[in-house]
């Protein structure tokens, strides 16, 4: 495998460098009611290269007019990028080729204003989706459990746009690597934290998610936020099972260090809730090999299982990650909500 782009490990505010790929199609209603009809609608997905900040948008269709229309509500929330990573689809293509006659159609002033905020376009070669690897793999998180959930019940284009825009609040929701070394600190990093300067929360609802046989009994509203609960239910299980890879009975794996920070499986979590904590105390058997921990939580002290913990990736120097959390909480325009 070759070394990591410089786009990959760089990066001045999230999204400067975006890759971007297609999901779908997925089934949405014409409209509410009796005679409604199923259309075919596309998920967009927009992913920082940096960060692994991802951004959902729904639309109609595969052409370039609406790709750009949702080019042009993803530069509104996130700002524009300097460059976006695709593939040859033809709405990419076609969109690329839009932006670059603009500049031509105008003054020299303007034409200059707009040349500097130009967006370069990057195509992956022909037969190489490995190439913008980053964006297929969002769209499996995203593709792989929605078309289960969406099976469940039919919803219109507002209530599918809904459902995505909660799925965007639990991907970048993930914890990725801890925020410090200090053992007292149970906050990890995540891509929200880029995004708003926090960890992204929704709002809990009272559904049995267990329950999917009654999910035509239920208002429409409440038929979203079932669906946002089996996507959450299915995403966290295969994003902690990532997680916890490790050899089984040949060889010893890494052990649990005192202090480290854990991600603890808790089935009864709302959707966005990682219940993350540090180790205080480890048990070990007759063999001196530990299986049980004692862990600190925001909510206690708990005892679990090593196959209920899981550690959280660490970057060998610890000192970056400070650094990075210190400059992320010092920015200017979050200053004022630390010192709040």
């Amino acid at each position: 495998m070759g070394n990591l782009p410089p786009h990959r490990i760089h990066s001045d505010y999230p999204f400067l460098n975006t890759a971007v790929d297609y999901a779908g199609p997925v089934m949405t209603l014409n409209r509410k009611g009796r005679g409604s009809q199923l259309i075919s609608s596309y998920i967009c997905i927009f992913v920082c290269l940096a960060v692994k900040a991802v951004h959902i948008e729904l639309v109609t269709d595969l052409s370039s007019e609406t790709f750009l229309s949702a080019l042009h509500r993803f530069i509104a929330r996130r700002g524009k990028p300097a460059s976006i990573y695709s593939d040859n689809g033809r709405c990419f293509v076609g969109a690329s080729k839009e932006l670059a006659k603009f500049p031509r159609d105008n003054s020299h002033t303007i034409s200059d204003r707009v040349a500097d905020m130009a967006i370069e376009f990057k195509f992956s070669p022909a037969y190489s989706p490995h190439f913008n690897g980053l964006a297929e793999g969002s769209v499996k998180a995203v593709k792989f459990h929605l078309k289960r959930v969406l099976s469940l019940a039919n919803l219109t284009y507002k209530e599918m746009n809904t459902v995505l825009v909660q799925i965007e609040a639990i991907l970048n929701s993930r914890p990725l690597t801890p925020m410090s070394s200090d053992p007292s600190d149970l906050i990890a990093l995540t891509p929200s934290h880029f995004l708003i300067g926090r960890t992204a929360l929704l709002p809990s609802s009272e559904v049995n998610n267990d329950d999917a046989t009654k999910i035509h009994s239920l208002s429409r509203y409440m038929r979203i936020q079932t669906l946002k609960g089996h996507f959450w239910k299915l995403y966290k299980s295969e994003y902690i099972a990532e997680l916890q890879k490790r050899q089984k009975w040949r060889r010893q794996g890494e052990q649990l260090r005192l202090g480290e920070m854990v991600l603890v499986k808790d089935d009864q979590a709302p959707p966005t809730r990682w219940v993350l904590g540090r180790v205080t105390r480890l048990y070990h058997g007759t063999d001196g090999v530990s299986r049980v921990a004692d862990v600190l939580t925001t909510s206690g002290t708990i005892c679990r299982a090593y196959n209920r913990l899981c550690p959280l990736p660490v970057i060998a120097d610890q000192s970056t990650t400070n650094a990075a959390a210190t400059a992320l909480l010092l920015l200017p325009w979050r200053r004022q909500d630390v010192d709040a």
